[in-house]
């Protein structure tokens, strides 16, 4: 019993510290009155949080649409950025998939069916939303439970979104998500809104998104 206290206490303690690392406190001496601002090296932090999703990844990589379709629930996989990726260096996008369709339609990059319609929850890496239409899962849910329990309302309002008309995290998913799945999106900066950021999104933000894709238009 008293090793399994300790270990339960370790693994709290290491939580604590994951926690803490995230949000970037600090302690100080009490002399000390320093304002700590939650976006203190936020680069640094941001990178370091989509650093930790991909350790998960192995080689769950999406090449097409029968890997999208044969994606393990609440495993998370890679999708490159093939707007941002170069010869040398690629770009990733990470994802997980909570409900799958495998009836349902894809969306295009333009044309027909590019216009998708989506209930959607947004977060920053500290789990504060800048943006949504439901409450969804975001950047702290770690264990979330399939099928997922946080579902829209019958108060909530879908959105219409055209595939290119968004982030390049969001347009380079799309296209391998049907029509009916939910997923998760783990986005690194470089895939979102830069390094300049876009309204209360600061720059360098790795963006987590809930999205439930319902219909195409």
């Amino acid at each position: 019993m008293k090793s399994e206290r300790l270990r339960m206490k370790s693994a709290g303690l290491l939580r604590l510290f994951v926690l803490l690392a995230l949000f970037g406190v600090t302690f100080a001496a009490c002399e000390e009155t320093e304002e700590v601002s939650v976006y203190d090296n936020w680069q640094e932090r941001n990178e370091a949080y989509i650093d930790s999703v991909a350790t998960y990844v192995g080689n769950r990589y999406i090449v097409d649409q029968e890997d999208a379709d044969a994606m393990e629930l609440g495993q998370i996989y890679a999708i490159e950025d093939r707007g941002n990726s170069t010869g040398t260096t690629k770009r990733y996008i990470y994802c997980k998939k909570l409900v799958a369709n495998p009836d349902g339609e894809t969306p295009n990059y333009s044309g027909w069916h590019s216009t998708v319609e989506a209930f959607y929850y947004g977060t920053l890496i500290t789990g504060d939303s800048f943006d949504g239409n439901f409450d969804g899962y975001g950047a702290l849910d770690q264990e979330i439970p399939i099928p997922p329990t946080k579902i829209p309302t019958e108060f909530d309002s879908s959105t219409t979104f055209s595939v290119n008309g968004v982030v390049n995290g969001w347009t380079w998913s799309l296209q391998y998500m049907r029509v009916g799945e939910r997923w998760i999106l783990y986005i690194p900066w470089e895939s979102g809104y830069g390094s300049g950021g876009s309204g209360s999104v600061p720059g360098y933000s790795t963006l987590i998104f809930d999205i439930n894709l319902i219909g195409l238009e």
